[in-house]
C-alpha cells in the first residue's frame, strides 16, 4: 500500500520544487514541491481500538446523543425537587423509599409525590425525578429516608445528550484517534471507523565505514546511529517503522535491498551517501530516482526525494550521514512525508515565538534549525535558550524541547529579541 501520486512523479515534484545544481534552494519552495507530489494513503475500516494511533480518512458523526438516557451522576435518593425544597436540618423531608435502581435496571419506573428511589450511579433516573440527594444530606434510611438539606435542582443528574447531542461530529477528518475519542466513539454506539493506515516506513544506514552498536568508533569506523534514532523518530511520528540496518558501498546491494523493501514500505528512508565526494555512493547510484537538492538549511543542506519502483512506486527520502543532520533533516522532510501518507492535518510541527535568552550567531543565507529548550512563562508567552548547534547538534537535541529556527537573512540575533521556535512534542 503507496501513496498514490497527484500529478506526474515524486521525481518530477521534486524537480518542481526548483531543484538545480549549483543553486540552494529555500525550504518553503523544496517542501511545497515534495508535498504537492503526494496523497494520503487509501483508507481502512478498522475497529475503534485497532484505529487506535491513525487518522481519521473522514469526519465521525454521532448516531444519537450522549450520555444516551438520563440517569444518575452519583450515588443517593432519586427525588422530586418540589417534595425536599424545604428541606432543614430542623425540619426535615420525610420521603418513602420505594424501590432501589442498579446501573443494569432498564425498566421505567415513575415518581409520586413523597416517593423517591434509592439509586446507585448510571442507574436510569425515574420519570418526574429531578435531583438525587447524597447520602451524606440524609439519615441513610431504607424504607424511609429523611432529607436535611435541600439541593439544587438536576444536582446528580445527567441527561440524554448533556455532553453531546444527536449528530454531533464526535472529531474531523485529519485528527488522531485518541484513548479518549475511543471512548467517546464507544460511547455514541461506533465500532468502526474509517482511517488512514499508519504508513509503514523502512530505515536504511549506508556506508563501508558503519558497524553496529555496542562497541566504540575508531579510525575507519563510525558506529551507526542513524538507523537507530530515524527508526526512533518513524515510530515517534505515527509510522509502522523498520530498521534494516547497514548496508555497505555496494550498488547491487542497494538496488537489491530497496527491491526487497519495497513490497513492506509506504516510504523509504536512507541514511549517508548524499554528497558529492568519491564515496557517496546512494546519490550517485539512485541520481535517475531521486532529486538531490542542495538546500538553503543548516546544519542539513543536502536531502534527497524521489521514487524508488517506477512513476507510482514508493518515496523515498535520503538523508545526510551526520548524525545532527540526519536528525534535522528527518524533522523539516522525512515527518512531514510521514504525516501526509498518515493523512495528518496539518503536517508541520507547531511553533510559537519566544523571547531569545542569549546572543547566538547564524550562517549567513542559510536557515538554521538550532537545538534549544523552550520555557513557558508565568505571566504568558515563552523564553527560549539556545542549545548546542551546528557540528555539535546531536548533543544539542538530546536536551532540546524545540527547534529555534533562524531565517536566511540572520546572521546574529541578540538576547531580548524575538525568534521562531518549533515545538518538539516528543509524544508524537
Amino acid at each position: 500500500m503507496t501513496a498514490v501520486p497527484a500529478t506526474g512523479s515524486h521525481h518530477d515534484a521534486a524537480r518542481d520544487a526548483g531543484v538545480g545544481p549549483n543553486a540552494r534552494v529555500p525550504l518553503a519552495d523544496y517542501l511545497a514541491g515534495v508535498l504537492r507530489g503526494l496523497r494520503p494513503l487509501p483508507p481502512l475500516d478498522l475497529e475503534i481500538t485497532a484505529a487506535h494511533g491513525n487518522v481519521l480518512a473522514g469526519d465521525v458523526v454521532g448516531p444519537g446523543p450522549v450520555p444516551a438516557f438520563d440517569h444518575a451522576a452519583i450515588d443517593g435518593y432519586a427525588a422530586r425537587f418540589d417534595d425536599i425544597s424545604d428541606a432543614q436540618p430542623g425540619r426535615p423531608v420525610r420521603l418513602s423509599v420505594v424501590g432501589d435502581l442498579v446501573a443494569s435496571s432498564w425498566r421505567p419506573v415513575r415518581l409520586t409525590p413523597g416517593t423517591c428511589f434509592s439509586v446507585a450511579a448510571g442507574a436510569l433516573m425515574p420519570v418526574s425525578a429531578d435531583v438525587v440527594v447524597p447520602p451524606g444530606l440524609t439519615d441513610q434510611g431504607m424504607a424511609a429516608v429523611e432529607v436535611y438539606h435541600p439541593t439544587k435542582r438536576g444536582h446528580g443528574v445527567r441527561r440524554a445528550g448533556d455532553e453531546l447531542p444527536a449528530g454531533a461530529v464526535l472529531a474531523r477528518a485529519g485528527a488522531y484517534v485518541t484513548p479518549p475519542l475511543v471512548s467517546v466513539l464507544a460511547a455514541s454506539g461506533i465500532g468502526h471507523v474509517v482511517v488512514r493506515p499508519s504508513p509503514r516506513v523502512v530505515v536504511i544506514a549506508t556506508g563501508d565505514e558503519l558497524v553496529d552498536v555496542g562497541r566504540a568508533s575508531q579510525p575507519g569506523q563510525v558506529v551507526d546511529a542513524n538507523s537507530h534514532a530515524l527508526t526512533a523518530a518513524a515510530a515517534e511520528a505515527g509510522a509502522h517503522a523498520y530498521r534494516v540496518g547497514i548496508c555497505d558501498d555496494d550498488p547491487e546491494g542497494l538496488r537489491g535491498l530497496l527491491d526487497d523493501q519495497m513490497l513492506r514500505a509506504d516510504l523509504i528512508i536512507t541514511t549517508g551517501g548524499t554528497g558529492t565526494g568519491p564515496g557517496d555512493m546512494v546519490r550517485r547510484i539512485l541520481s535517475r530516482q531521486v532529486v538531490f537538492s542542495d538546500l538553503s538549511v543548516y546544519p542539513c543542506s543536502s536531502l534527497g526525494f524521489g521514487t524508488v519502483g517506477g512513476p507510482n512506486g514508493v518515496p523515498i527520502v535520503c538523508l545526510p550521514g551526520d548524525p545532527g543532520a540526519a536528525l534535522i533533516g528527518f524533522e523539516v522532510l522525512a515527518r512531514p512525508v510521514i504525516q501526509l501518507l498518515a493523512g495528518a492535518d496539518p503536517v508541520f510541527r507547531p511553533s510559537v515565538r519566544a523571547h531569545l535568552l542569549e546572543t547566538v550567531s547564524s550562517p549567513s543565507g542559510m536557515r538554521e534549525f538550532r537545538p534549544a529548550y523552550i520555557t513557558e512563562r508565568r505571566g504568558g508567552g515563552y523564553t527560549v535558550a539556545p542549545l548546542a548547534g551546528g557540528p555539535y547538534t546531536l548533543s544539542g537535541l538530546a536536551d532540546a524541547n524545540g527547534l529555534m529556527v533562524l531565517g536566511e537573512k540572520v546572521i546574529s540575533a541578540a538576547a531580548g529579541s524575538t525568534v521562531d521556535v518549533i515545538l518538539l512534542d516528543r509524544r508524537r
